[in-house]
């Protein structure tokens, strides 16, 4: 599927750099890039996948607008399978908006966010399953996120979701024989055999998919994870001390953090949004008071809780309290300030957390500080993330996808079971093959495919 006009932006971002790239793609790219450039040979006339020393000039009025270096690739051996200019430009921001504003006076139009990446999937160099994974890797916060997505770029989980389909087309040609041939018993019987076997190896591929689930959307999107406890505990020294720069202001005075402070990290490759919380208490304070309130919150989207307590002060019912809200959630329990006096009985805070982890720490040494990353990795991967080999599944929208079609193809396997006519469990088969096409695009809607890739950025 070829698009008929040229498209142009800028696919580096914008500010002062080395360099800065003017990408054209479509069937008048090199036409157009020829107008405005001025080097030993035409564009035209240069050969594929090839990078071109000249000028851009103005062709109104014959002035230089900057020295390039334009890389020339002609399709279909390009990423969107159409033919490709890139112009190199230097990295300042007046110079490559002109070339941009140039390229667009001489036939090309701006680019829409994504569109690069939406003709590579529209003219099959790619899936959509892959086309989410190019944003997902340029988003990755972790060499384990990037690999990831890297896997998904090369078709990995693309590959088993046709192989899936297939599968299920098997089984739905099957099910025509026996809709053709009521009259065999025998045939009746082979094709519910045929199609009970084929549909749990199907449902348990689908859900060994899902298995991976949890891991995948949490090197996608991070880990949510808060730091919470009464104030002075040493919360915003904990987040300073994971992200290893002076983010939160950390005084002796008791409330200083007023408001939610975001910052992401990267701790032993497992990616975490890392959420430093006002001291949960009440206060007259009207603005600590919406501090608190917006703690609570944040407490409630948690992945991990984070719970600080102060090794120099003796367990408090405020201490008690906060661990109630807490203690059916996925929690780390610290006991900070080891550099001090021990007045915090250890048995009783045991015997307050149960079976919940507990690290001891010193913000002021460093003490306890790998303890709590590994401990940390350990809690949600416990080791099985090392398989690089394995396709994740980090997509929530993919996620969604594959639960329905495994209720899909349950659906089939229990009316089969039942006896129920094959035409009927036709029904949920196809459903099945229908949704694990949406994940690759092959049955997604025109405007799902034009709000996956409105979320991608300028000049991707």
């Amino acid at each position: 599927m070829e698009q008929l006009d040229t498209i142009t932006s800028i696919s580096t971002p914008m500010g002062e750099g080395a360099i800065g790239i003017v990408r054209l793609s479509g069937h008048d790219a090199v036409a157009i890039a020829d107008k405005l450039y001025k080097g030993k040979q035409k564009l035209e006339q240069v050969p594929t996948h090839t990078i071109n020393y000249g000028h851009i000039i103005d062709p109104e009025t014959g002035d230089v607008v900057e020295e390039v270096m334009v890389s020339v690739l002609r399709a279909p051996r390009t990423f969107t399978r159409e033919d490709i200019v890139e112009i190199n430009c230097h990295g300042g921001i007046l110079t490559i908006n002109r070339v941009l504003e140039l390229t667009m006076t001489h036939g090309a139009r701006m680019a829409e966010p994504g569109e690069y990446t939406k003709r590579a999937f529209l003219n099959g160099r790619i899936d959509l399953s892959q086309a989410e994974a190019v944003m997902d890797f340029i988003r990755s916060k972790t060499d384990r996120a990037s690999k990831v997505a890297m896997n998904q770029i090369e078709g990995r989980l693309s590959t088993l979701i046709q192989q899936q389909r297939q599968s299920i087309l098997e089984v739905l040609a099957q099910v025509e024989v026996n809709i053709d041939y009521p009259e065999y018993d025998d045939v009746e019987e082979a094709t519910t055999d045929f199609l009970l076997e084929r549909s749990r190896q199907i449902k348990q591929e689908i859900q060994q998919l899902l298995d991976t689930g949890v891991q995948g959307k949490i090197m996608r999107e991070g880990l949510s994870t808060v730091i919470v406890g009464k104030p002075n505990v040493g919360k915003s020294s904990m987040l300073n001390n994971l992200i290893q720069s002076n983010k939160a202001i950390v005084t002796e005075v008791a409330g200083t953090t007023r408001d939610v402070l975001e910052e992401y990290v990267n701790v032993r490759g497992v990616p975490l949004k890392l959420v430093d919380t006002a001291g949960i208490r009440e206060t007259e304070d009207i603005v600590e008071r919406i501090g608190v309130e917006r703690s609570r919150k944040a407490l409630q989207e948690a992945d991990l809780i984070l719970f600080v307590l102060n090794n120099n002060e003796m367990l408090t019912q405020e201490d008690r309290q906060l661990y109630e809200v807490i203690k059916n959630e996925d929690v780390i329990v610290i006991v900070n300030k080891t550099d001090l006096d021990r007045q915090l009985d250890i048995d009783e805070v045991k015997q307050m957390i149960g079976d919940k982890p507990l690290i001891e720490t010193s913000m002021q040494t460093q003490q306890g500080i790998d303890a709590l990353e590994l401990q940390i990795r350990d809690l949600f991967f416990d080791g099985s993330i090392q398989n690089q080999d394995m396709t994740y599944v980090s997509n929530s929208r993919h996620i969604s996808l594959l639960k329905q079609a495994k209720q899909a193809i349950q659906d089939a396997i229990e009316a089969a079971e039942s006896g129920i006519p094959m035409d009927m469990v036709q029904i949920d088969l196809t459903r099945t093959w229908e949704l694990l096409g949406e994940i690759i695009g092959e049955s997604a809607s025109e405007e799902l495919i034009d709000q996956l890739f409105s979320q991608f950025c300028l000049g991707k």
